[in-house]
């Protein structure tokens, strides 16, 4: 099954390379862009199992090393049946 986690920036937290995409876009352009911030995006292809245990496990593959805490939050998606993959 696939796993699938996004990490941002906290708010508050200043993006510099959010701020370099976004002046980038102003400048070919795209004024109606008012801000933009960077993340990541991990997927992972785990071994079948119990969908409550897999996402228990994937928050905390999160929470120890594909986030930093201090800074980042995150968000993990594991789709289900009948979901897009």
């Amino acid at each position: 099954m696939k796993a699938r986690v996004y990490v941002t920036l906290r708010q508050g937290v200043l993006d510099p390379q959010g701020r370099a995409v976004l002046h980038a876009l102003s400048s070919l352009g795209f004024d109606q862009v008012r801000d933009a911030r960077i993340g990541k995006y991990v997927e992972l292809e785990i071994a079948d199992g119990p969908r409550d245990e897999a996402e228990k496990a994937v928050r905390e593959m999160a929470r120890r090393l594909l986030a930093n805490p201090v800074i980042e939050d995150f968000r993990v998606e594991i789709p289900g049946e009948g979901e897009a993959r």
